[in-house]
């Protein structure tokens, strides 16, 4: 199994990788999502340590049940030969109708095949109100390759 593009990355390249992560983690489908990673691929998230395709699958089903309405906004911010860095912005409500912004950083590993080996990620929430939210579901084609603002 392969998933182009490959690295190593070029501008267009790791762009292209970037917003696909991005549609990919919009359909809140975690099956879908697990299939960009190695079968033995290592995540920290936050404080939550992740291996493997199957825990993946589990992490991301009990995360996209406790954040409701997600909807996310990634970011290039660094690349070189199998390696990207990434920042990124998603919204989400929880249970008791608290919206919330999601800030952070991701360091991506690749393989040859460009299957991700290794995710760290970095996250910070800040609540917000209804009002406030300015990220309604998946990026329209228009808007890809758009920066995301820090506040």
């Amino acid at each position: 199994m392969s998933r182009p593009p490959f690295p190593p990355f070029t501008p267009e390249t790791a762009a292209q990788k970037v917003q696909a992560a991005e549609d990919a983690w919009n359909t809140r489908d975690p099956e879908r999502v697990s299939l960009a990673y190695t079968p033995d691929s290592v995540w920290r998230n936050r404080d939550t340590f992740v291996t493997g395709r199957a825990e993946i699958v589990e992490f991301l089903t009990a995360k996209w049940q406790r954040e409701q309405d997600y909807a996310l906004r990634k970011s290039l911010w660094g690349f070189r030969e199998n390696r990207i860095g990434v920042r990124f912005q998603y919204e989400w409500r929880d249970a008791a109708g608290q919206w919330w912004r999601s800030y952070g950083n991701e360091l991506w590993e690749f393989t040859a095949d460009g299957l991700m080996s290794r995710r760290e990620a970095s996250i910070n929430d800040l609540t917000i109100t209804e009002a406030e939210r300015r990220i309604f579901g998946p990026r329209p084609a228009e808007e890809q390759g758009v920066d995301i603002p820090i506040r």
